[in-house]
């Protein structure tokens, strides 16, 4: 054993010296000038550091140990390589990442995966630091760290604190989730800086390589933190990653959480985050752990190969035997409630239904159509043509964001008899919120039927803002298991803004807030727009042979 840890740490030192020459690490005097505690502080207890009436205090925190609850930084380097890169990078990541646990530790090891997560990527379309990493990243904080480090009593007037989240990952994955996730729960009119390496671009293009670890604490965001504040305290981990740091040399004093007190950690319960996750992208629904990400790497030539049996018995056959044998194979339905009358008296008798549901994956008509046992027509801003060639449906109406054009193509539709299904958010929302609802709806038919969808999946997200839309049914049916709920409410009466007695605005907003209950959702007022200028840096108008929700 002795011999391994004598070889492991060769590898280590070698592989450091390669990647960015010697050190860079606190000295042995910096470290004896600084006062260690076994623990982290009690909530509330920065009020009292510092010791004058106004005080400028600054917490240096290891975030990859001193704020997450997990103790590997190996799921969100997978995740980097695999939303980002491919599943070819996933699976090469994987292979790696045996000999990188085995002879490597420490920032060495974070090395390492940064080179295979990294290298290669353009550096101008990364977006998983903003898109994807900051869902899993909240799941991981820990909510005795988050209260220690953030918290104020309000019995400390005139003291302020600014909080330096140090990272070993690199700046790309964790300032957009520590700097507009995490900044709320700052209070005291204090700030954050965000100190950790940037990754070498070359030609527009990760190198893989990330900067010197000397250079955080020389920035000068850092310099100027340290410059105006009176007192600084250090957060840090088990492994005491911060006081192998540069950064220790400002503290006069660390907490280091111990594994025991880590291990008793809790998570941070949704209604809890400083600031509410309503939008994020990425394939992946799970945190791709090793075992994780083995099983699901395993999985996919499968899965591949089991969507396209589901998808050609969706379309061969009836719903209901279709139903029965696609839900032998893991994809299964349900129907709470019951389903609407065929006929409302609010409605002419040949006219048709219109059907108001929230927008999950796209397709949530489909499954209106399987639980109301009859066809329905459904209209859509942007489909792929693959998309809409798989349909079990038959053929989706185009919409052009044109209110007039597309109201008259509704009513078209309506006049005809159709059952016709919309989604009036404009696109899907994987997280339990409702975007705010376009009002058309309410001005085509003088009654509409609310439809409350939602959607568990084991692997795959069925939705993305930044990836091959086209592909999203496809995902959605490589997925071991996963189930539809639908449920139809009471139906809306909405003769009212039909004949002008009613803002039609109010009534979407009435009919969103009752699928909002129904669902155990909150409304939001966030719109397409807001959702694909944080994902995809764009406003959601794409082209057509590249459309999709």
């Amino acid at each position: 054993m002795h011999a391994m840890d004598k070889s492991k740490q060769l590898f280590a030192n070698v592989f450091s010296v390669l990647l960015h020459g010697s050190g860079g690490g606190a000295s042995p005097a910096t470290l004896l000038s600084v006062t260690v505690h076994g623990c982290l502080p009690p909530a509330g207890s920065l009020d009292g550091w510092g010791g004058g009436e106004r005080t400028t205090t600054a917490l240096v925190v290891d975030v990859d140990g001193a704020l997450l609850r997990s103790r590997s930084l190996f799921p969100y380097f997978m995740l980097v390589a695999i939303e980002a890169g491919s599943f070819l990078r996933g699976l090469l990541m994987l292979l790696l990442y045996p000999v990188i646990a085995t002879f490597f530790a420490g920032d060495v090891a974070v090395r390492a995966m940064a080179a295979v997560a990294f290298c290669g990527l353009r550096a101008t379309r990364f977006r998983a630091g903003r898109a994807v990493l900051p869902r899993w990243l909240l799941e991981d904080v820990g909510k005795e760290a988050l209260e220690a480090v953030t918290r104020r009593s309000p019995a400390a007037p005139g003291k302020t604190t600014t909080v330096v989240w140090a990272s070993s990952m690199p700046r790309v994955m964790v300032e957009p989730f520590l700097k507009e996730y995490l900044a709320p729960a700052v209070g005291g009119g204090g700030g954050i800086v965000v100190a950790a390496r940037e990754m070498k671009v070359v030609w527009g293009f990760y190198t893989g390589l990330m900067e010197d670890g000397s250079g955080v604490a020389s920035s000068p965001e850092v310099r100027r933190t340290m410059a105006e504040v009176d007192h600084v305290v250090g957060f840090s981990g088990g492994s005491m990653e911060l006081l192998r740091s540069p950064l220790v040399s400002f503290c006069k004093e660390v907490y280091v959480v111990s594994g025991e007190e880590k291990s008793k950690w809790r998570p941070l319960r949704r209604r809890e985050y400083p600031r509410p996750l309503v939008f994020h992208d990425g394939r992946l629904a799970f945190l791709p752990t090793p075992l994780g990400a083995a099983a699901m790497l395993t999985w996919l030539p499968f899965g591949a190969a089991l969507a396209v049996v589901r998808l050609a018995v969706a379309l061969a056959l009836p719903y209901r035997y279709a139903t029965m044998i696609l839900a032998a194979t893991g994809q299964s339905w349900r129907l709470r409630g019951g389903a609407p009358p065929m006929q409302s008296p609010c409605r002419p008798r040949r006219r048709g239904q219109l059907y108001v549901c929230n927008h999950r994956t796209l397709i949530d008509p489909v499954y209106v159509s399987i639980a109301l046992d009859r066809p329905v027509r459904a209209v859509s801003y942007s489909l792929s043509r693959l998309s809409e060639f798989i349909s079990p449906i038959g053929r989706t109406v185009r919409l052009a964001r044109n209110r007039a054009h597309d109201g008259a193509a509704m009513a078209r539709l309506l006049d005809g008899g159709a059952h016709v299904v919309v989604c009036p958010e404009g696109t899907t929302c994987r997280e339990p919120y409702l975007l705010r609802f376009s009002a058309l709806f309410a001005e085509l038919s003088d009654d509409v039927v609310p439809v409350a969808l939602a959607v568990d999946t084991a692997m795959f997200h069925a939705t993305t803002a930044g990836g091959w839309k086209c592909l999203d049914a496809l995902y959605y049916m490589a997925n071991p298991r996963m189930c539809y709920t639908v449920e139809f409410l009471a139906s809306v009466d909405t003769a009212p803004v039909r004949g002008g007695t009613a803002a039609s605005t109010e009534m979407a907003n009435d009919v969103q807030r009752q699928l909002a209950e129904a669902l155990g959702y909150d409304c939001t007022m966030l719109t397409r727009k807001d959702k694909y200028r944080m994902l995809a840096g764009n406003d959601g108008v794409v082209r057509r042979h590249d459309a999709d929700k």
